[in-house]
């Protein structure tokens, strides 16, 4: 019976994260197709301005009143911070690069989680890890191909991205342990929409008016990606459902040839493949290490 309960939290926990993944990628699609015409930070900024009251009234009806505030504000303000930079570096990658290229590097934020974490954090890693984070750093060279006549200086942006990630993560050490997932949650909206706000009156572009289903569809989507990809790590350990973050780059890739008829290169997938491979023995020597 126990064995039954654990498979039926973990089945519902990668779907929950499959289907967060795949919200996600939709986001980023919308948000490509608007880079065209915003700047990212208005983009970002109309996003969380968007999902704030849907953020808010999740918020309310799961957990009350008591979850509006915080113990520890300025941890949620410069994690905000963080997030605010990863995504206008995410969206501004997404304006010159295909998405399967954007997504895959995105996915070296493991490698700066476990560098930052042992430089910050005083955590010990092992050769296991250590060598991990090196294959990654090469998958990441493999797709940016510095030095060569194929390399674009866009593709710096979502290894920035992946940076500001990690940062956002090791943050979360910052935040009272009492508070939910949902008061974070709640929090990292509105922090980046206050922050997107200091920025965004300097680029903006008045929205046209065939553009605001886009916004809104960025909006929903976002916010629901990142509801059930939360709820995932609820319902199962974070070594089970972390893998398959990596469905990313199959709807990135299949977005892309729909959209734009965008066909990665090789190399773009053998970096992608050596990238997911690190990330996945780091996420599977966590959990281990957990046991």
């Amino acid at each position: 019976m126990q064995a039954t309960r654990t498979f039926s939290h973990s089945g519902s926990g990668i779907f929950l994260m499959c289907a967060g993944i795949a919200c996600i990628a939709i986001n980023d699609a919308f948000a490509k197709v608007l880079t065209e015409g915003y700047a990212p930070v208005q983009i970002l900024f109309l996003r969380n301005i968007l999902a704030l009251p849907f953020a808010l009234v999740v918020v309310l009806l799961l957990r009350g009143k008591t979850a509006v505030s915080s113990r520890r504000p300025l941890a949620h303000l410069l994690r905000g911070a963080f997030w605010t930079c990863a995504a206008t570096f995410y969206f501004t990658g997404l304006k010159y690069l295909d998405l399967a290229e954007a997504t895959a590097l995105t996915f070296s934020a493991p490698i700066f989680i476990i560098s930052l974490s042992s430089l910050f954090l005083g955590e010990h890693v092992g050769w296991r890890r250590g060598a991990a984070v090196i294959i990654g750093f090469v998958g990441v060279l493999i797709v940016v191909r510095p030095g060569s006549a194929a390399f674009q200086p866009a593709a710096l942006f979502p290894v920035g991205t992946a940076l500001f990630y990690a940062l956002l993560m090791i943050g979360s050490r910052w935040v009272d342990p009492r508070e939910s997932v949902w008061t974070v949650m709640l929090w990292l909206v509105g922090a980046g929409a206050l922050i997107s706000a200091l920025f965004a009156p300097f680029y903006w572009t008045p929205v046209q008016y065939e553009d605001l289903w886009r916004f809104g569809a960025i909006a929903v989507f976002g916010t629901a990606g990142m509801t059930l990809i939360t709820q995932a790590f609820r319902f199962s350990e974070a070594s089970t459902v972390a893998n398959f973050e990596y469905t990313g780059l199959i709807w990135a890739t299949l977005l892309g040839w729909l959209i734009w008829r965008e066909v990665p290169d090789l190399a773009t997938f053998v970096g992608a493949a050596v990238i997911v491979f690190s990330g996945a023995f780091i996420v599977y020597r966590e959990g281990q290490m957990k046991v």
